[in-house]
């Protein structure tokens, strides 16, 4: 009888969870998927990231992650992202979205936000005060907005350029930059960073590593084929027949030019 017993109560058990398997959500039902959205790396969630208008004079992408609480399904499956506050107005027309796709078998995907300086409709705004520009997951049928650190995307605006350190007072001896760049202009310096993609860098002539992000230095060699890539660069800016502001000029009309690199490198 003991035996029977046992029988019985286990054979309610198993009705019991089935009951309860049919009344829940399914653990991996892909309805109830959010998906996460942040600036950094895959790895490390920033705050916020900026956009100078300054450091590009075309279009630039800024680079954001997204990743869904959930398991990939065998079908692609896409999203938006919207401006909903900040510095709306005054930036408008200067930045663009697109639709975004999580491909299938995939869990995560990296995505742009597309700035264009040409397209700021006055290029004195963000010069005195830095602006703002805050983006979210629009909800759609397959996705709902992360948690709360990783629903927003804030994109801090800026306009304006600091002359670099290194161009008054060298880091490394001997790395006077009026020898390398040439007379310093702030739309000289806006070209090196638009074409070169680093901002207040140093040169060292004795490290053998191209690129320290750590510490935002580059190697005499790296230097000397960037150095190249600027020059081309200047010539094809000149020499293109579509281009209204050619030859480049600096803010007081003069032709820029970058000198004779032979004696320093």
């Amino acid at each position: 009888m003991k035996n029977l017993k046992h029988i019985g109560w286990t054979y309610i058990c198993l009705i019991g969870l089935v009951a309860c398997d049919k009344n829940e959500i399914p653990v991996y039902d892909t309805s109830y998927t959010s998906m996460n959205i942040w600036f950094g790396s895959e790895s490390m969630v920033l705050d916020s990231t900026t956009y100078n208008y300054s450091y590009s004079m075309g279009e630039k992408a800024l680079t954001f992650y997204a990743r869904i609480a959930g398991m990939p399904v065998d079908y692609d499956r896409f999203f938006e992202i919207e401006a909903y506050d900040g510095d709306l107005n005054d930036a408008e027309g200067s930045f663009k979205t697109e639709t975004y796709t999580l491909k299938a078998g995939e869990i995560s995907a990296e995505c742009s936000i597309y700035f264009n300086t040409s397209l700021l409709k006055n290029s004195n705004l963000f010069t005195q005060r830095d602006g703002h520009l805050y983006f979210r997951l629009k909800d759609n049928n397959d996705f709902k907005s992360g948690t709360d650190d990783r629903s927003v995307l804030k994109v801090v605006l800026k306009n304006y350029l600091d002359v670099p350190n290194d161009w008054v007072e060298p880091l490394y001896p001997n790395m006077n930059y009026a020898d390398f760049f040439g007379t310093y202009s702030a739309k000289k310096y806006q070209f090196i960073v638009s074409v070169w993609g680093y901002a207040d860098f140093h040169i060292d002539r004795v490290t053998t590593v191209d690129y320290d992000e750590v510490t935002n230095t580059l190697s005499k060699k790296y230097a000397k084929y960037l150095y190249q890539k600027l020059q081309i660069a200047l010539e094809e800016y000149n020499s293109d027949p579509n281009n209204p502001d050619a030859p480049l000029r600096d803010e007081s009309g003069n032709v820029i030019t970058f000198p004779d690199l032979s004696p320093w490198l």
